[in-house]
């Protein structure tokens, strides 16, 4: 039988973090006067004794460290238990959410989805906007330094091909895990620092912008307003493309960049094909606006490169209805939803690098068939990509396929109409935020949704963010009789 121990010390370490990060938007509250403190003191003193208690329980099983069984059950754990506690400011403040609605929240927070169920932003408190972005935060290096460290370890969906890459290529500056994990942190810290004051330069108070910093740099998208980006329509929409496209790089290739090399960033084959990719869905969008419409300006471009990198990040902001832009311009701002950005970042869905090298298989299969002997190695930025890797891929993508299928499914069979339920089913597996049709309110919030497709989409966010696999294994039998 697995000893649960040192999953259990981690996670609890991990809560009572998690409580400590309460204290910023309860001096927030305290500050604005409004009295709605009280809600983050009593949350962060539930969440610290709790997690305190649970790691000092778990404390004797740690001494072994953790084998490939912990770190599937870790990965999955975190992003379930976090939610738990993320939920006690929104239930206890002025938000009034019932369970199934502020876990649903916290979920899209952590999982940095962005999706949302409440309506009514600008008249929240200040803590608990400042708490959501701060959950989406945490959920983004989170999973940067999971995508690192955990997944390469498990395979799960060619993740292997960047172990060695991430730790070699860093070569002697960052030789061990931990200075790994501790660049990275500082990488992340730095670049919200500079998101912030960036934004406060662009106009925004100090809450907007230490919030739209928070979520542009997990690539997150929740708000401060229910009119999301476009309440600061205008030139803060570049800064926000350019933190997107930031966030949704490798971290390590920032890391690199910061120390000093910008060559292996510029050379990263992943990262010229999704600033490529990005060019193409921008042109092709605008390519149908115009036809539509008929005029095109400068205000245009703007909100059409907003919003399509928004998308293309799953960050998922928005500043513009997309809907009235064309159905060819849908379909693009679909694909690249289920696209993402590049592996190594805070961003989700299927992402960059499996696309190439699935389309890089497809195209050595058709030269195949006319040179049947001949031997085409698959190679990606100078590295040859082994067959494990490539199965991996296919499988992973495969899975990606079916799960946006059977939500679908499952959300119409809770009564959501066919758009409703493709795109619900569509922003939660691939983790980007927004969702159309009539029961989509103006403010983009699905507090309409029924309870049962609610906690269908929590379930495909939480798959979409751990990247299905490492989810699914935990219930297979044999997962806990290795």
């Amino acid at each position: 039988m697995i000893d649960l121990r040192p999953v259990g010390y981690i996670i609890g370490l991990l809560v009572a973090v998690l409580g400590l990060f309460m204290v910023p938007p309860l001096l927030v509250d305290l500050a604005e006067g409004r009295g709605h403190w009280p809600a983050f003191a009593e949350s962060a003193v539930l969440t610290i004794l709790f997690g305190t208690l649970m790691a000092l329980a778990c404390r004797s099983g740690i001494r072994d460290g953790l084998t490939i069984q912990h770190s599937f059950i870790l990965t999955t754990g975190v992003w379930v238990v976090l939610p738990l506690f993320g939920v006690l400011p929104l239930m206890l403040g002025e938000t009034d959410l019932n369970f199934t609605d502020a876990y649903f929240e916290a979920m899209s927070g952590v999982t940095t989805t962005g999706a949302t169920v409440i309506v009514g932003l600008d008249d929240l408190p200040a803590g608990l906007l400042l708490w959501r972005g701060i959950l989406q935060w945490v959920g983004g290096l989170g999973i940067v330094i999971v995508a690192m460290i955990f997944l390469p370890v498990m395979r799960v969906g060619g993740m292997q091909f960047f172990r060695s890459e991430g730790f070699d290529t860093l070569g002697k500056v960052l030789p061990r895990t931990i200075d790994i994990s501790r660049g990275l942190f500082e990488v992340y810290i730095g670049l919200t620092v500079v998101a912030i004051l960036t934004y406060l330069a662009f106009g925004m108070n100090a809450l907007d912008a230490t919030v739209h910093a928070l979520t542009s740099m997990s690539t997150g998208g929740f708000s401060t307003s229910d009119l999301s980006f476009a309440k600061f329509a205008g030139p803060a929409e570049y800064a926000g493309v350019v933190f997107m496209i930031v966030a949704s790089v490798p971290f390590v290739r920032l890391l690199q960049l910061m120390r000093g090399d910008p060559v292996p960033i510029w050379r990263d084959e992943q990262v010229r094909t999704y600033l490529l990719w990005i060019a193409y869905a921008v042109l092709g969008v605008s390519a149908s606006v115009f036809l539509i419409g008929g005029q095109y300006d400068a205000a245009t471009f703007r909100e059409i490169v907003f919003n399509v990198v928004s998308l293309f990040s799953g960050t998922g902001y928005g500043s513009a209805d997309v809907t009235l832009w064309g159905p060819l311009a849908f379909v693009v701002l679909f694909s690249v939803g289920a696209i993402g950005g590049c592996t190594g970042s805070t961003v989700c869905s299927i992402k960059v690098f499996r696309y190439k090298v699935l389309f890089s298989t497809l195209g050595n299969q058709v030269r195949r068939i006319g040179y049947p002997h001949r031997v085409l190695p698959l190679r990606m930025s100078g590295r040859a990509v082994p067959d494990d890797v490539v199965t991996s891929i296919s499988v992973m993508f495969t899975v990606y396929v079916l799960s946006l299928g059977l939500l679908s499914v499952g959300l119409a069979l809770t009564g959501l109409p066919f758009l409703e339920s493709v795109t619900g089913a569509w922003t939660a597996i691939f983790n980007i935020g927004p969702a159309f049709g009539s029961l989509i309110g103006p403010t983009g919030a699905m507090d309409g949704f029924p309870d049962a497709a609610k906690w269908l989409m929590t379930f495909g966010m939480l798959l979409g963010r751990l990247e299905i696999i490492s989810v699914i294994v935990l219930v297979l039998p044999g997962f806990w009789r290795a």
